[in-house]
């Protein structure tokens, strides 16, 4: 099982089911703030509220979903049933959440909680899953890497579909109708999205399998899992990923619009954002082929924020600057991407180390919820800063106060982001290569132990 070498068309199908998920995450991430407040109508504040408080319920639902799925046994595996049959629930609650019903301004405001819930409880039951599938593939460390490598190199691709087509389609189809454009431009997203997850359920296979005698309660599993010190490094690193790329993404509508002073460049900006992604999808393997993974994690963090501080001291009209600088965070935020996902699969190896439990469905069920909570704190604290600083959705200039606040959250946050994860990966993490190699052979031997007693 561990030297299992992975075909290319198990790759890519494993990557389609990303892509599909990215189609609407990089969707709500990018445009969702900016349809709430400027197609829809509902004040920003209450929307970064919004975004916030439907975290709680990720609270409840995120471990069921994991201890569920890992409690799930089919002639399909545990995971791979929920990508498929979650599918087509998935995409209609895409279509309902992009809707704008003729309602008072507080029925917008329950329809919009109710439906933004619905999409990410659906993400949820799909994604979870997703996830702990790539961990059940192989348990070969460079094949994760590959694996995961191909994923957000899909991923990327699927963001880019998403995203850049977005605009095109919600002009196409909806002309100067805009409420109907982006209704009509996310159904026909979804509907690539189901057969993306169609695909990856059938390419896939689970190889990986968990002692079922070794299950506990659920109380017993979230206490492993919140014992197991580098899952919780991770997860910290996880929410602080996130809430670099959301807050950059949720703010590139508004400083496209405001700074730059043209709305019709975003589409152009964001594409040579995801072109950059794409190159650092494609990085990831070889250079952590030449180098530990931990060590190119914490080096490109560093770099990404030089870059981000860089970005707040220039002048606002030198656009061409300010491209080749989201072309490279692009490349360098993406080629850490994947890292992050095989650092969390490595966590799950060390608790099963650690204390003889392999809990792969709820350990990514928790990142999942803390990836959802940095998106959520994100939005929020866009919606925040923009209402606090006097935003005024649909005006033609914004005052001094908003325009400092937008290029704030464009660029000096997400600085700060990575520079508490190169900070926190430095000094916290120890899963490097050569003590991950010793617990894999250890776990092939059949060998549990205590971490103290390894790390005398």
């Amino acid at each position: 099982m561990g030297n299992h070498i992975l075909s290319i068309k198990e790759k890519i199908g494993y990557g389609l089911g990303d892509a599909a998920s990215h189609i609407v995450f990089d969707n709500v991430m990018l445009y969702m703030m900016f349809f709430y407040t400027d197609i829809f109508g509902i004040p920003a504040g209450y929307v970064g509220t919004m975004f916030l408080l439907a975290r709680a319920l990720d609270a409840i639902s995120d471990p069921c979903m994991g201890l569920l799925a890992d409690r799930t046994c089919t002639r399909w595996g545990k995971f791979r049933p929920y990508v498929l049959f979650a599918a087509i629930p998935f995409g209609i609650v895409c279509v309902f959440a992009y809707s704008t019903p003729d309602l008072s301004m507080s029925g917008k405001m329950i329809y919009a909680a109710i439906t933004y819930t619905l999409l990410t409880l659906m993400y949820t039951v799909v994604n979870i899953p997703y996830c702990a599938l790539g961990g059940v593939i192989t348990a070969d460390p460079e094949q994760r890497i590959s694996l995961q490598s191909y994923r957000f190199v899909l991923a990327t691709a699927g963001g880019m579909l998403s995203t850049v087509l977005m605009m095109p389609l919600v002009t196409f189809i909806g002309g100067e109708n805009k409420a109907l454009g982006f209704q009509g431009g996310i159904a026909v997203l979804a509907l690539v999205a189901i057969v993306m997850l169609a695909i990856c359920f059938a390419t896939t296979k689970e190889r990986v399998t968990a002692d079922d005698a070794n299950q506990g309660t659920m109380k017993e599993d979230l206490r492993d899992i919140w014992h197991n010190d580098q899952w919780r490094i991770v997860g910290l690193l996880t929410i602080l990923n996130i809430l670099a790329v959301s807050v950059r993404g949720g703010a590139m509508m508004y400083y496209v619009t405001y700074i730059l002073g043209n709305p019709l460049v975003f589409a152009l900006f964001l594409g040579t954002y995801s072109v950059g992604n794409l190159f650092g999808s494609a990085l990831a393997k070889p250079l952590t082929d030449w180098k530990c993974k931990v060590s190119v994690f914490w080096w490109v963090n560093a770099i990404l924020t030089i870059l981000s501080f860089s970005m707040y001291l220039v002048p606002i009209n030198a656009s061409i600057t300010m491209f080749i600088f989201i072309f490279m965070i692009g490349v360098l935020h993406q080629l850490v991407t994947p890292i992050q996902w095989v650092m969390m699969s490595d966590t799950v190896d060390y608790g099963e180390w650690k204390n003889g439990k392999r809990l792969t469905g709820i350990s990514f069920a928790g990142t999942l919820f803390v990836l959802k909570l940095g998106l959520a704190l994100g939005g929020a604290l866009i919606g925040w800063l923009l209402a606090g600083s006097g935003y005024q959705s649909g005006a033609a200039t914004q005052n001094p106060a908003t325009i400092t606040s937008i290029i704030a959250l464009f660029t000096l946050v997400p600085g700060l982001c990575y520079l508490l994860s190169a900070i926190i990966c430095k000094r916290f993490y120890t899963l490097r290569t050569p003590l991950l190699k010793n617990i894999l052979g250890e776990l092939a031997g059949g060998v549990r132990r205590n971490q103290h007693e390894y790390m005398k």
